[in-house]
């Protein structure tokens, strides 16, 4: 399943998410948008080997790019890559990234998928500023 950018929010019936939940996240992303400037997206399912280049090529398909950051998370792989175009990463460094990436990983550890992904949306925009 995949939430922003990449694909419409869509549920399907063995999805991970409850509707309230697909709502948050939905909200939570078109904040993050609105305040930075910059276009933020969630993957959330299978990448192929090598992981990187694969959340890379789905991170290609946003709308901007160069605008866009992309959390790549595959569950069944406990894999998590956040990807930011040429202008997001002006503002969101490796070092920020690592440290969302952190706090995702804990909160997923604790078997909310939810919420990391809203810690991620949250300290990501952050990080970014407002533009």
């Amino acid at each position: 399943m995949t939430v922003g950018e990449v694909t419409p929010l869509e549920q399907s019936a063995e999805g991970p998410f409850t509707t309230r939940q697909l709502l948050r996240l939905d909200e939570a992303l078109r904040i993050a948008d609105q305040a930075t400037g910059l276009q933020f997206s969630i993957y959330l399912g299978p990448l192929e080997e090598p992981l990187r280049e694969s959340a890379e090529k789905l991170h290609a398909q946003t709308r901007q790019p160069e605008r866009s950051v992309l959390m790549a998370v595959s569950p069944d792989q406990r894999k998590l890559e956040i990807i930011t175009g040429s202008e997001a990463r002006k503002r969101i460094t490796d070092r920020d990234a690592k440290l969302a990436g952190l706090s995702m990983a804990a909160s997923f550890a604790g078997g909310d998928l939810a919420g990391g992904l809203m810690i991620g949306i949250d300290q990501l925009a952050t990080h970014a500023g407002r533009h």
